[in-house]
């Protein structure tokens, strides 16, 4: 593994992330009560959902990987920036009011977790086509959300819902970066 696989791997985790993060951001907002135990059940759901849907995703990219050997990279450039720009999108939407919810409902829960863990399944299948190694990219992924879910809560107990939002942006920037760097490997470096 070298540093920059790392870095790589850390980036895509931090990326992925932010779905997860505005979405606990959400849960300190509305559970302003929330204590450190009972948001330990949350962020290890969205953890576990997001480092296992890449497994999935990778698993079903590396059996198809040979025969798009040719244009995998232009694959996961188009994947990874798709992602991206929906979350840059969703980002700058103006912000709605907040619906109460409750995130210790089990199919609330289980719910968010799936549905923050989606584009987790589309960078997993990426790592397929790319015949890229899974393991240390989910165990970062997983831990990476799991630390950003836990501060979600915190910051949501205190910081204004708009932070939610910027988040989104940042992460759709970083995973469409990402993509690029893809990209220029394939394109210019290999």
């Amino acid at each position: 593994m070298t540093l920059t696989q790392f870095i790589t791997f850390f980036l895509i985790g931090v990326g992925l992330s932010f779905d997860s993060f505005a979405v606990s951001v959400s849960c300190g907002l509305m559970k302003q009560e929330i204590r450190f135990r009972q948001a330990l059940p949350i962020a290890f759901s969205l953890a576990f959902f997001q480092a296992i849907f890449p497994v999935a995703g990778w698993l079903l990219g590396t059996k198809i990987s040979n025969l798009i050997a040719s244009f995998d990279h232009w694959i996961a450039f188009g994947l990874l920036a798709a992602i991206g720009i929906k979350m840059i999108i969703e980002g700058v939407k103006p912000e709605g009011i907040l619906k109460r919810f409750n995130p210790f409902d089990p199919k609330v829960l289980i719910g968010l977790s799936v549905a923050t863990s989606i584009d987790a399944l589309v960078v997993g299948l990426s790592f397929g086509f790319l015949e890229m190694p899974i393991l240390f990219p989910v165990a970062v992924i997983g831990s990476v959300t799991f630390m950003a879910s836990m501060l979600g809560m915190l910051f949501g107990k205190n910081v204004p819902a708009k932070f939610s939002h910027k988040s989104l942006i940042i992460g759709g920037a970083i995973l469409t970066i990402i993509g690029l760097k893809i990209m220029a490997e394939h394109l210019w470096f290999s």
